[in-house]
């Protein structure tokens, strides 16, 4: 069995003018109590009746306090059968008291006017006509009762102030509703401006474009999360100026100047991450607030890398057909001239130098075309330190030659995101390098790997340290371009590729050599929250 709805609570705006209302009630009989008592008007109070118009007053100021005290608790509302039966009283007792006095039509009885008018606010329409109905008759009752009073201009009276009642709740009524009309029209804007500032505040907070508003004295009014994150102010609570951050200070004062200057792309000391940030002027003006637009670059570059290395593909693919083919009737040809009776020794070592170098552009195209065709990063997370035994595991059971690598594990569980394959690829460049110029500085195969923890940039990292003589600084700079080498039979793409692959994956691939060192490739992951 269904249950009847629960009655729709009464508005804040209701209850307190009901509690004003109550304050007027209890002070009117108050009053008139207090004037009868005192005989302040004995020729109008309580002159045809006195009894009746002193106990009526008594009785009518004793119910206006009860009503006063009930209404002052706390969860009490008053419902509609209440209010109507609060208002009857009011007309009940105002013509005891008009009837206990000298003049019936006048008077006392023009109080019923604001009754009316309250009831009109906080009753409904059919209810409020039916109290200044009934509030109309009996004040014309109150005259017919007394033949003494009896005569014409008594009964024109009578008939006035009802009609001045029935206006009056009609008046009352019409502004009621147009007010409260209003009211309800202003509350649903109000829900829906709230509701999309909520809305607004929630998708800037969960950007993952930093968001930063200053004013033109370079207080922060606003920053999300992202941004927060970006410029590692997260753990720092004293971040409302940019007292801290002198850069990004620099930057700004250097935008309001040269408005028209490209974006920048940062690194700042408080925060290690590269991060190239926009500007915009909120309001046109000197004094407008600056809007700022914090980007991670690396997320960046990797959307332009994936847009050069489709490019990259389609001409290597080009490329392939148009070289590969006479390459290869180029390596056959000396091959068939290596066989020839008559060669002289000169003419064999010529036909080695050419067999010899067609296999090192076969190995360029080779590499090349293992770029461009390379799929996109699927990178996932695993547990760093398992996943880099088991690759060296692998890696060492397929070579011959006698090698000494040495590990140190970092002693936490450290989670990494990387795409596995091209992560073998990357790791495997590099130890082979590594090997290669240790054997050619010390004679033997040794290599250091060690597995780390940044905390400035909250991220795993891996040490890859060989034992040769290092990279000269003069070719620091050139040493990840594409077909860069300081070796005669290298392709110079291995570097290239390998940071390729890092940048893919959302990670960074530097190199670092210190004097009394050794040298050393840093593989800094991403960190596995902030990966896209």
């Amino acid at each position: 069995m269904s249950q009847p709805p629960n009655p729709a609570p009464v508005p804040q705006s209701n209850q307190s003018l009901l509690r004003v209302y109550v304050y007027y009630r209890t002070l009117l009989s108050a009053l008139l109590l207090f004037m009868y008592s005192h005989q302040f008007a004995p020729n109008i109070l309580g002159t045809s009746a006195p009894q009746l118009f002193h106990f009526a007053a008594i009785f009518y100021t004793a119910l206006n306090a009860i009503a006063l005290a009930i209404l002052w608790r706390v969860k009490f509302h008053a419902k509609q059968q209440q209010r109507f039966a609060l208002f009857v009283i009011d007309i009940a007792a105002i013509s005891l008291l008009v009837y206990a006095s000298a003049d019936a039509s006048a008077g006392l009885s023009y109080l019923l006017i604001i009754s009316i008018a309250a009831g009109s606010m906080l009753l409904r329409g059919q209810i409020a006509i039916a109290l200044a109905a009934l509030a109309t008759i009996t004040i014309i009752s109150i005259n017919l009762i007394k033949p003494e009073q009896l005569d014409g201009q008594a009964l024109f009276a009578a008939g006035s102030l009802g009609t001045m009642l029935f206006i009056t709740a009609v008046c009352f009524l019409y502004l009621t509703q147009k007010i409260k009309a209003s009211s309800e029209e202003a509350l649903i804007q109000t829900k829906q401006a709230a509701h999309s500032q909520r809305l607004a505040q929630t998708i800037v907070e969960r950007m993952r474009t930093g968001i930063m508003v200053l004013n033109k004295d370079n207080r922060i009014e606003m920053v999300n999360q992202s941004a927060k994150q970006l410029l590692n102010l997260t753990g720092n609570k004293q971040y409302q100026t940019l007292c801290n951050m002198p850069e990004l200070e620099q930057q700004i004062k250097f935008w309001r100047t040269y408005y028209y200057t490209q974006n920048p792309v940062c690194r700042f000391p408080s925060s290690p991450t590269e991060v190239k940030i926009s500007f915009a002027e909120l309001e046109p003006g000197a004094n407008s607030d600056t809007l700022m637009f914090i980007e991670d670059n690396r997320a960046i570059s990797q959307k332009a890398q994936q847009l050069k290395l489709a490019s990259l593909g389609r001409l290597t693919a080009s490329i392939a057909h148009e070289v590969r083919n006479p390459l290869g009737a180029i390596s056959h040809a000396s091959q068939l001239l290596a066989e020839a009776e008559a060669l002289t020794d000169a003419d064999k070592r010529l036909t080695e130098i050419i067999g010899h170098h067609s296999l090192r552009v076969n190995q360029i195209i080779e590499n090349v075309l293992q770029l461009s065709s390379r799929k996109a990063a699927q990178p996932e997370t695993f547990e760093l330190n398992m996943w880099l035994q088991e690759f060296l595991d692998e890696y060492q059971q397929g070579q011959t030659k006698e090698l000494h690598i040495h590990l140190n594990l970092c002693p936490e569980d450290l989670q990494a995101k990387f795409d596995f394959s091209q992560l073998r690829q990357v790791l495997t460049n590099l130890i082979d390098n590594g090997l290669r110029y240790s054997f050619d500085a010390s004679g033997e195969y040794k290599l250091l790997l060690e597995i780390g923890f940044c905390i400035q940039n909250d991220a795993p990292y891996i040490h890859i340290k060989d034992y040769g003589i290092g990279i000269k600084s003069c070719n620091l700079e050139h040493i990840f371009e594409p077909f860069f080498t300081t070796e005669k039979t290298g392709s110079g793409l291995g570097l290239f590729i390998c940071r390729e692959l890092c940048e893919a994956n959302q990670a960074m691939l530097s190199y670092q050599h210190k004097d009394n060192q050794l040298s050393c490739f840093e593989l800094q992951f991403a960190p596995p929250q902030k990966t896209l």
